[in-house]
């Protein structure tokens, strides 16, 4: 799994394999995208600030690291 954050245009994305990517669906502010065998391969989280400024009060702080190993509780106001 790879995390990638661009802050000019406030997306994170997150590789979660090396598969090809066939389609996307998107949700709201998350778009997924699925190899030809219907699997997620890349996540895409628009506005991630706010989804990280969100996820850092609503996410316990063990969840939290496991999934941003680099994760601090001050990484919500520092992302913009």
């Amino acid at each position: 799994m790879k995390f990638h954050y661009n802050r000019q245009d406030d997306v994170l994305m997150i590789t979660l394999n090396d598969q090809k990517i066939d389609y996307a669906e998107q949700s709201g502010d998350i778009i997924v995208h699925f190899s030809p065998k219907r699997e997620a391969v890349l996540l895409e989280i628009l506005d991630a600030s706010q989804f990280l400024k969100q996820a850092a009060t609503t996410f316990p702080k063990k969840v939290l690291e496991n999934m941003f190993p680099s994760f601090s509780p001050s990484l919500s106001h520092k992302v913009k």
